[in-house]
């Protein structure tokens, strides 16, 4: 191993001359050219990072995510080096970390006797309820500059908001995309029209995948290999799997790796990307996505040159408008929708639970032994690679956690805790509001409910599972198709008043009341053997 590439164990200084900023980095803030370091000035000011316990452990943080982090920190930590800016930087394996960023936050400031503490808006209110506390405490100046990765601020999504509610996806897109001239013929959306999900949701044939790319895989360096060597012995009894192969650990962790990612997408995904961006299949966990969800979140890549080269390759006639549409709607529209979402609710958006649900997680998302095989497939590729695509998330193992009645935040910690591209941030309102409808129709219109059948159209898993999808009671009958009947028979009443429930609460009243007991019961049985 090659030490002269890693970052060496930073005690704290013990100068007693103060500087004049101290420079707070967080883990998901890695851009050497954010505005926060533009005027930084190596005699006045000082860099800090901190990698502690606290971020792996406040969840049970997978060994796949937990790599990511501390990988791409330390080579990031590398960069500001190279460019001569002084940092101080807190390796988790250093004798005296303190394992808490306030911990370790006060520790600095107490030494370094700052006469301010700046930093990037953090993605977490947790985080930053710690920082105000520690500052504040501590009685030094606390300086928050606005967030520059996201086409839109805080600010003006609360007055978009103003006065609405209900908050809804389309028009936030379409305005974002009118005031800053994306996919745009003039005053017209690119394509005739703005949205194009409609075209959008193609399954795969039968035969499988056409021509599906090989995946974009990294090889781990000595930076990453060290860093997987200390979670296999330190986080050893973490979900997920984790080893030094490309295949066990291939994510992007500088912004040379997240370049490249997305080359490859544009070149060999993007193209079928529309299309079959809902689509699902057995043991193919990558299929047609682009695979730079951490990096973005990472702050590797920013928003903008990702929608930039998206709607670039569009205009050369190299990708369909589909498919260009459908991945600049989930970065500039989904993305900045939800993270408005987050910073305008919070932190009373966490506790929310219009559904009443009060089940613990079942014990199968750990270990994935579950005869359900579109669950098996699905939980055993997060555990093994850190990731799985917005429909496995939204309607198999989200749609399964609402029918099953999941108390919204164990399966929000869940996903926290699983996905390398997990920041509270985007997973919160997507669990809470899109998925397990917790915010009872804040941020979407209606609860995404389906039965088996919705999951045999999408993929193969059905093709090769015990369970029947048409099937709502019986020995043979799909648990999704169970729950379905059953969480539409609980909350018929409720769900009777959405406009976009009607069609499916009439299917229940059509139930015969013996119907009605036989799938009750089936639900009853299959959660008691769940849990």
């Amino acid at each position: 191993m090659n030490n002269k590439t890693l970052p060496t164990p930073t005690a704290l200084s013990t100068s007693t001359t103060s500087v004049r900023n101290l420079i707070l980095v967080l883990g998901d803030q890695l851009d050497a050219d954010a505005p926060l370091l533009h005027d930084c000035d190596p005699d006045q000011d000082l860099l800090w990072m901190a990698e502690v316990m606290e971020e792996s452990k406040h969840v049970w943080c997978s060994k796949q995510r937990a790599a990511v982090f501390l990988s791409a920190m330390r080579h990031f930590s590398q960069v500001l080096r190279e460019r001569g800016l002084p940092l101080i930087y807190r390796r988790i394996d250093a004798p005296d970390n303190r394992q808490s960023l306030a911990g370790e936050l006060e520790a600095a400031i107490g030494l370094q006797r700052p006469a301010c503490v700046r930093m990037t808006a953090p993605g977490d209110w947790r985080v930053l309820e710690s920082i105000r506390s520690v500052c504040r405490s501590n009685s030094v100046p606390l300086e928050i500059l606005e967030d520059t990765h996201f086409f839109s601020t805080v600010a003006e999504f609360r007055e978009h908001a103003k006065g609405r509610k209900q908050l809804r996806l389309e028009y936030w897109y379409r305005a974002l995309r009118q005031r800053h001239g994306i996919l745009m013929d003039g005053e017209l959306p690119a394509g005739g029209q703005w949205n194009f999900d409609h075209d959008n949701r193609a399954a795969f044939p039968k035969s499988g995948p056409p021509d599906l790319p090989a995946p974009f895989r990294l090889s781990p360096d000595d930076v990453t290999r060290e860093v997987i060597d200390w979670v296999n012995s330190e986080l050893a009894n973490h979900p997920g799997f984790l080893d030094a192969s490309p295949a066990g650990f291939g994510w992007p962790v500088t912004r040379q790796d997240a370049l490249g990612v997305l080359q490859d997408f544009i070149e060999h995904r993007l193209p079928q990307f529309g299309l079959y961006q809902d689509a699902m299949w057995t043991d193919e966990p990558w299929l047609f996505h682009s695979h730079i969800a951490s990096a973005l979140n990472l702050k590797l890549l920013s928003a903008r040159e990702v929608v930039d080269a998206v709607e670039q390759a569009w205009r050369r006639g190299e990708v369909p408008i589909e498919s260009a549409e459908g991945f600049i709607r989930q970065v500039l529209g989904w993305r900045e929708y939800v993270r408005g979402i987050y910073w305008t609710q919070m932190p009373e958006y966490a506790e929310l639970n219009s559904l009443g649900a009060s089940h613990p997680l079942p014990s199968f998302f750990w270990d994935a032994k579950t005869e359900m095989r579109c669950m098996a497939q699905t939980i055993s590729q997060t555990l093994r690679t850190g990731y799985a695509h917005h429909i496995q998330r939204l309607m198999v193992t989200g749609l399964y956690s609402l029918m099953f009645g999941v108390d919204p935040r164990r399966i929000h910690e869940w996903y926290l805790s699983v996905y390398v591209d997990a920041v509270e941030w985007v997973e919160l309102p997507n669990v809470f509001g899109m998925s397990q409808y917790a915010d009872g129709g804040l941020m979407a219109s209606k609860p995404y409910v389906a039965s088996g059948k919705y999951i045999a159209r999408m993929s193969n898993y059905c093709g090769s599972c015990r369970y029947k999808p048409d099937e709502s009671t019986g020995a043979n009958a799909c648990p999704f198709t169970t729950l379905y009947w059953d969480f539409l028979i609980q909350h018929r009443d409720s769900m009777k008043k959405n406009p976009r429930m009607v069609m499916q609460i009439r299917n229940v009243d059509r139930l015969s009341a013996e119907k009605i007991s036989a799938i009750q019961e089936a639900a009853q049985r299959h959660r008691a053997q769940a849990l």
